[in-house]
């Protein structure tokens, strides 16, 4: 057993025998202390042994359930394979067949899913044997899939180590505000989530698990509102892990005095980029927002914004488990907590992993992104555009729910957009290209805009299933809009 895991484990052991009744998981409709949780935890440690088996995977649905296998099998020394909800059955095979999960805990809505796949139940357990050699390296303790920019996943393979390594940094980079109630917003098969409900576990306070149901939360970005907000007005959390559509929804309602921020200590954002307006917008409201950045090969952050070290549109500075460098040409490179390998590729040998993202720290050493290099545009006078950064911008006014923005070779950038509603006018879209285009220099402001016909979707080709533009699908599709050389009118395909 790693250090860091013993570390962990007694952690837990510790908030079990003070035995003071504190709330640790709080699911839909019931609580466990920290005694009973170790206790629960302990129990299917025994029932995994009994099983013999190398590779679990975990199909479940946010709940107490869910974290106490998840806690189980780390634990326990086996590997974890998440499986996100948002996955398509294709995707969820895929990343079965290829992890060669001997052990599968689902909900009962993908039973005929795995019978197809060839699994059978018994008991909690959907079976199956597997022959051929391992194709993962020694020590993974978790194999979290990233669909990326194709619809195969791909699997990253992260040694309990470097996964605990991150969970200890995020406790300790939000002690100053002192959270001691997390609700988990997203699904556990994010690392982001998976690892900030082990830095509340870390922290001795209560972790609220709900279903993405309860929370009126639907596939990969359908949010009920006014359910959502319900929720968070009955628990009142000090902390929540949220992605940059989240924020903005939660700073919405709060302008409109549909949402109390102030009951919330430390909301950590990520995922994507966030608009500085945005921020400006959560500080105004009172709502403490800190931004950061990470990827699944570096097992999730590396840089955060905290109390007292703060600066907007930053991520902030790197956590003390990683070192941060630039690359001649701005690549953000990282050395620390970095993955063991790829599943079925030779194991990692690099010491700083090349993250594909531009970045420039500022003088005191605060990391600002300048979007993905392999997105790059360079406009036919020579200036090199980063779309990533632009459609932030977009995406982040009130009325623009979707954004692709293309530039290559030409003298002016053209957008494509779909707005939030159906009776969005084109005059609206306007105005609020107009607010993106004023936090943007010339050489990345949208010259030009489509209103498009449908939503990019995972469904059409367009979007990966984790939200993700599929861009040379896109480009391919709207080729023609994208590249008209005649000046004209804002218009409607």
């Amino acid at each position: 057993m790693s250090l860091e895991l013993q570390r962990f484990q007694e952690t837990l052991r510790s908030h079990a025998r003070r035995n003071d009744n504190t709330t640790a998981l709080w699911g839909d409709t019931f609580k466990l202390d920290y005694a009973t949780v170790y206790a629960e935890v302990m129990y299917r440690q025994e029932r995994l042994r009994d099983e013999q088996v190398k590779v679990v995977a975990l199909a479940l649905e946010n709940g107490v359930e869910a974290l106490l296998w998840d806690l189980a099998i780390l634990f326990e020394g086996l590997t974890c394979v998440t499986l996100p909800p948002f996955f398509s059955p294709a995707q969820r095979a895929h990343c079965l067949e290829q992890s060669q999960a001997e052990r599968v805990i689902a909900e009962s809505e993908l039973e005929a899913e795995l019978l197809t796949a060839g699994y059978e139940k018994r008991g909690e357990f959907w079976c199956r044997s597997f022959s051929g050699p391992n194709r993962m390296p020694a020590l993974t303790s978790k194999l979290t899939f990233t669909s990326g920019t194709t619809g195969t996943p791909k699997g990253v393979c992260l040694s309990a180590e470097s996964l605990l390594r991150v969970a200890r940094a995020l406790n300790q980079a939000s002690k100053p505000s002192d959270p001691q109630h997390h609700v988990a917003l997203l699904p556990l098969a994010i690392l982001l989530e998976n690892l900030g409900c082990y830095a509340a576990l870390y922290a001795g306070a209560t972790l609220s698990l709900p279903s993405q149901k309860t929370l009126g939360i639907q596939g990969a970005s359908g949010v009920d509102v006014p359910r959502l907000l319900s929720y968070l007005a009955s628990r009142a959390p000090h902390s929540l892990i949220l992605v940059p559509q989240l924020l903005s929804l939660l700073v919405s309602a709060a302008e409109q005095q549909a949402f109390n921020p102030r009951t919330l200590r430390f909301a950590a954002v990520g995922g994507a980029r966030v608009a500085e307006d945005l921020l400006r917008r959560a500080q105004r409201v009172g709502l403490a927002v800190y931004e950061g950045y990470g990827l699944s090969e570096c097992a999730s952050v590396v840089c955060l914004n905290r109390p007292g070290a703060q600066r907007p549109g930053s991520v902030g500075r790197p956590l003390p488990h990683v070192e941060i460098r630039l690359a001649d040409d701005g690549e953000v490179l990282i050395k620390g907590s970095t993955l063991l390998g790829y599943l079925g590729e030779p194991s990692c040998a690099e010491e700083w992993w090349p993250s594909g993202d531009l970045g420039e720290f500022d003088e005191q050493g605060f990391l600002y992104l300048k979007g993905r290099k392999k997105h790059q545009f360079v406009t036919s006078f020579g200036r090199n555009v980063n779309p990533d950064w632009v459609e932030s911008e977009l995406t982040q006014r009130r009325d623009i729910a979707q954004a692709f923005v293309y530039g290559e070779a030409m003298p002016h950038n053209h957008a494509l957009l779909w707005p939030h509603r159906a009776d969005c006018s084109n005059a609206e879209l306007a105005t609020a290209v107009a607010e993106a285009n004023a936090a943007l220099p010339d050489y990345a402001q949208v010259h030009r805009w489509t209103r498009l016909s449908q939503p990019f979707t995972a469904a059409n080709g367009l979007l990966t299933a984790n939200g993700r533009p599929r861009r040379e699908a896109i480009v391919a599709q709207y080729h023609a809009q994208l590249t008209e050389s005649i000046v004209s009118r804002e218009s409607a395909s």
